[in-house]
């Protein structure tokens, strides 16, 4: 892989790490947005702050080339999961709102990590 792909990797990482670790921080903390999306699929608060500290988890992980697959792998499924819960509501805005971070972390795995050997 040359050099542009790995800085552009490198840029797509740093905004997929930065958007799961300030998501994570708002399922975690209670944000009222958080809780009032996630209450209308019977998320408990404990549910949410469980589901925050896995994607601030999944974020961190994505940032080491030995957990970048685990992080990814975590990431998507969360955001795979609001995927699905927005399809069962027919939220189409939803689902079109979560799609590019879906997308995101899909770019950012066939790219691979810009560290890895």
């Amino acid at each position: 892989m040359n050099l542009f792909f790995k800085i552009i990797n490198s840029v797509l990482i740093l905004v997929a790490v930065y958007m799961g670790f300030k998501q994570g921080w708002a399922m975690f903390t209670g944000k009222p947005e958080m809780v009032e999306m996630f209450s209308k699929w019977n998320f408990s608060k404990n549910t949410l702050m469980i589901n925050g500290t896995i994607t601030i988890l999944s974020a961190l992980l994505i940032l080491f080339p030995k957990t970048f697959l685990w992080g990814n792998f975590l990431m998507a499924a969360g955001i795979l999961l609001i995927i699905c819960f927005h399809a069962l509501d027919r939220d189409i805005k939803g689902i079109v709102i979560e799609l590019p971070f879906l997308i995101l972390n899909l770019v950012i795995l066939y790219f691979q990590h810009p560290l890895q050997k």
